[in-house]
């Protein structure tokens, strides 16, 4: 089932066209990662998704229905984790979640039981009579997290949820991600962090001008940028003829031999060497001391792709 269906989606403000012509597909499960250089559709993508302003033209589809300004029942079935804290320090932590559970519809006990059980996903039950104005950065984001998720919302969209925070604390929110989704909820995540893509997205879509100009998995946004793969080889002792005998395996483009003992191995990343060549290593009664596969990351592929780093 597909949560998520943009399909053209245009907007304007004033001249300055934001997103154009989008189109998304959002699987049911999925923790999508949407990535994009500052200034790149993002966060006007995700206003619209949320009903927050209006398209200029195109169709946005959630749960299956159309959205449109009144569609309040399919509002209702998502959550917002805005980049701005949206939080009030005047309130408690539990009167925070009490106040945006309660727009929901939430009343009584069934609105207390909603709120702890919120903050006590984000490890914040032993703070429910604080205000947040005493907290840490990353108590705050948690606490953000905490308001958008009380009323059990099915798509969970956020907007960078660990900018500014310490590690400790980042690394609770991705965990607390992930068992959202193991929970049912399809997740929506754009983060300036690579790291934290590549560790909790299962698909990713990056956007520039606007538009999609990639998506797929890690893997395969990996493979637009490359097809080849390089393998590093250090053995216990030079090998004469085996540079030459590695030469002839099929899918082997390059190999250079670095110092006495060590040699590189550039082939085609369809292709599996490796097998083939620990075969002639052996062979020749030689041990692999180290075998490292250089991998090019997240960071490579947009740059290559955007030609621009996240945090231009």
């Amino acid at each position: 089932m597909n949560v998520v269906e943009m399909q053209e989606v245009t907007k304007k403000f004033g001249t300055v066209i934001a997103t154009d012509q989008l189109s998304l597909t959002i699987k049911q499960g999925q923790i999508f990662g949407l990535l994009g250089p500052n200034g790149a559709g993002k966060s006007t993508a995700i206003s619209m998704l949320c009903g927050l302003i209006r398209k200029t033209s195109g169709d946005i589809r959630v749960f299956g229905e159309l959205l449109g300004a009144e569609n309040r029942k399919v509002k209702s079935r998502i959550g917002l984790v805005p980049q701005e804290l949206a939080i009030y320090n005047e309130l408690t932590a539990l009167e925070n979640v009490r106040f945006f559970a309660g727009l929901y519809g939430y009343r009584g006990d069934d609105l207390l039981k909603k709120s702890k059980e919120a903050l006590e996903f984000v490890g914040l039950t032993d703070k429910a009579n604080i205000r947040p104005e005493k907290f840490s950065g990353g108590m705050k984001r948690r606490l953000n997290i905490a308001c958008a998720i009380a009323h059990t919302p099915e798509l969970v969209i956020m907007d960078e949820p660990t900018v500014g925070i310490d590690p400790q604390s980042r690394n609770y929110i991705l965990k607390s991600i992930k068992k959202l989704n193991q929970q049912g909820a399809t997740i929506i995540y754009t983060s300036h962090y690579m790291e934290e893509v590549e560790e909790i997205c299962d698909y990713i879509a990056i956007i520039d001008h606007g538009k999609v100009i990639a998506e797929g998995t890690e893997d395969q946004l990996i493979s637009l940028v490359t097809d080849i793969k390089t393998l590093d080889i250090v053995l216990s002792d030079y090998a004469e003829g085996l540079k030459e005998q590695v030469e002839q395996i099929s899918g082997v483009e390059k190999v250079e031999w670095s110092g006495t003992s060590t040699f590189k191995v550039v082939a085609s990343s369809e292709v599996s060497v490796l097998n083939a060549i620990l075969a002639l290593i052996l062979a020749q009664q030689l041990e692999v001391i180290e075998l490292n596969q250089e991998k090019i990351n997240l960071e490579t592929v947009f740059l290559n792709l955007t030609g621009r780093n996240l945090r231009d």
